[in-house]
């Protein structure tokens, strides 16, 4: 686990309003509920919870107020795991339901592949593109997680994930919410860490989670969905630098749904033209257009701040 020294509430972190660029309703998206971003050799790439055979593109324009939600790829879904115990809810589903088998939960890259998270299986798929089908990577972290105390949950589990050079960084829920660490060689999951708080965030009496994860720059970038933020984090510590809070973009008139008790945000991507959040809406229609149930994607800026 983290050291302790890590854990300490992080008392000087700025928390920032955040700056909208831009924003835009996805067409294609209805029913879907994207649930993952990740720029992947220049392209903005997403998976949805209910589609487990495809993958899909989003090339939003300055100026426009909606992006369509382009197929990347399809590809077929890897069978049950072999190797690690599956659940009997996991197992119906993936034989009565091939949208609900997988759900998909994150997505990232490298230079020549693409990896998915199933939050289902709580594993990663790594995307054969030739061959177009899925397969699991060795590393499995159900059984580690729950005796770590994570995962207690069903739909609470493994929910972000980015690779950063060699390894894979997990980002697990809620209650409690925490990372995985994922180094070549380690099959079982063996590096867990609490995520240090940031006093000036405010969860409003909603579960403290993370949602989704990014990298950028050298840092860490963390999706804390109940408190509508993302925070930059120093990937050695995991300690904040700062954090932009976008609450009032999401709760806007003329952005917000329907329902919103819980927040939305559930993909994160980040690159030099800021920070870009997409929010699940899980079918729910917004409040000023009662039959639009359709996601939107924010573009947030950084904000102008420079640590001491």
């Amino acid at each position: 686990m983290l050291a302790a020294s890590g854990l300490r509430a992080e008392s000087a972190v700025p928390v920032f309003p955040a700056q909208l660029l831009h924003a835009w309703w996805i067409d294609g998206s209805e029913g879907l509920d994207l649930s993952g971003l990740s720029f992947c050799n220049g392209e903005l790439l997403a998976v949805a919870d209910k589609s487990s055979e495809r993958i899909y593109r989003l090339s939003p324009e300055p100026g426009k107020d909606t992006v369509p939600l382009a197929t990347k790829a399809e590809f077929t879904r890897p069978p049950l795991p072999h190797d690690q115990p599956v659940s009997i809810k996991a197992r119906a589903l993936h034989y009565a339901s091939t949208p609900l088998s997988m759900d998909f939960e994150g997505i990232t890259c490298d230079a020549s592949d693409i990896f998915l998270l199933s939050e289902r299986h709580n594993r990663i798929v790594k995307l054969d593109q030739a061959g177009r089908r899925g397969q699991w990577m060795p590393a499995r972290w159900s059984e580690s997680a729950r005796e770590q105390g994570f995962l207690q949950l069903f739909n609470a589990e493994s929910e972000g994930v980015v690779k950063v050079g060699e390894d894979f960084w997990v980002a697990l829920e809620r209650d409690p919410r925490g990372l995985l660490k994922l180094q070549p060689g380690d099959g079982v999951g063996q590096h867990y860490y609490r995520v240090p708080p940031v006093p000036g965030l405010d969860f409003r009496d909603r579960p403290e989670d993370l949602t989704a994860l990014a990298f950028y720059d050298g840092s860490l970038f963390t999706l804390e969905r109940n408190a509508f933020a993302v925070c930059r984090r120093a990937i050695a510590t995991l300690a904040a630098e700062w954090c932009v809070q976008y609450r009032g973009i999401e709760e806007a008139p003329e952005y917000i749904y329907r329902k919103t008790h819980f927040g939305k945000g559930e993909g994160l991507a980040v690159n030099d033209q800021g920070i870009f959040v997409v929010l699940d809406n899980n079918s729910v229609t917004r409040v000023v257009a009662p039959e639009d149930s359709r996601g939107l994607l924010m573009q947030l800026a950084f904000p102008a701040y420079k640590a001491e």
